[in-house]
């Protein structure tokens, strides 16, 4: 790499100050908004309660990266825009992002392979793999050993919810709407929507104000209502549990004006 060792450029000055640029800052970052992201981590700890919807099969001896670390690294960098796992090529040189999850060594100089020396964080492939685990991975599976509880995961949504209110709340509106996913491969599940014109996925989501109850991925040869009342009752009944007395209203489109739903 080249190495510019550029002199400062002087500016007019503005009055009696001196206006001058220098290359010396050392390293510097565009993302310091994520440190407000760890703060509300360390507050609520969100991704480590998270972590509890997995199992890692993992040898303990030979994980570099603890799975709180991995899903930390992945969720901090999609809220700060980085989207694709190819990003944390480059990521996981960052030391702002390794400091975020909380690395001891955010600048990875004490890594025990010299090939992975300045890389405090996780390559792409390690984190595909976490994504990427079949529900029925165990110890014994080669590579992909960090299994995912769906379950586990839309309960963890609701549990979010509940945890940000101090006060009971009076009222409760439950806004439910699908959306179109468009696709432009041959991935599992690939059906034509006519209403969207296209080839496409059809997530449900719940949502109350900001706060998502529900993100479920579905197939678009499917009904807009379909699996509604069994998610519905659901959180429902934990919304219940934790406030008898809130009063609940559940709004949607004519998509789910349906006899059961309704009932």
């Amino acid at each position: 790499m080249t190495h510019c060792n550029a002199p400062a450029l002087v500016f007019q000055d503005l009055g009696s100050r001196a206006v001058v640029a220098h290359f010396d800052g050392g390293s510097v970052t565009s993302d310091a908004g994520g440190l407000l992201l760890r703060e509300i981590e360390a507050k609520f700890h969100f991704i480590d309660q998270f972590a509890r919807c997995f199992t890692d099969h993992r040898d303990p001896d030979r994980v570099e990266h603890s799975l709180p670390d991995l899903l930390k690294q992945r969720i901090f960098a999609l809220c700060l825009g980085y989207g694709d796992l190819n990003d944390h090529d480059r990521l996981r040189h960052d030391p702002l992002l390794a400091v975020l999850v909380d690395k001891p060594d955010p600048t990875g100089a004490q890594r025990a392979r010299a090939r992975d020396q300045g890389k405090a964080l996780a390559g792409k492939s390690t984190l595909n793999r976490l994504e990427l685990t079949p529900v029925r991975a165990n110890a014994h599976s080669r590579y992909k050993k960090i299994v995912a509880h769906l379950d586990a995961m839309q309960r963890f949504l609701v549990e979010a919810f509940v945890q940000q209110h101090v006060i009971p709340p009076q009222r409760l509106v439950l806004d439910l709407d699908s959306t179109d996913f468009i696709l432009h491969g041959h991935q599992l599940g690939r059906f034509f929507h006519g209403y969207y014109d296209a080839y496409c996925y059809l997530p449900l989501y719940i949502f109350c104000g900001d706060h998502p109850l529900l993100a479920l991925l579905r197939p678009s040869n499917i009904d807009n209502a379909a699996g509604v009342l069994k998610h519905l009752a659901r959180i429902v009944t934990r919304l219940r549990e934790c406030w008898p007395g809130v009063a609940i209203l559940v709004r949607g489109d004519s998509g789910f004006c349906r006899d059961h739903l309704m009932h």
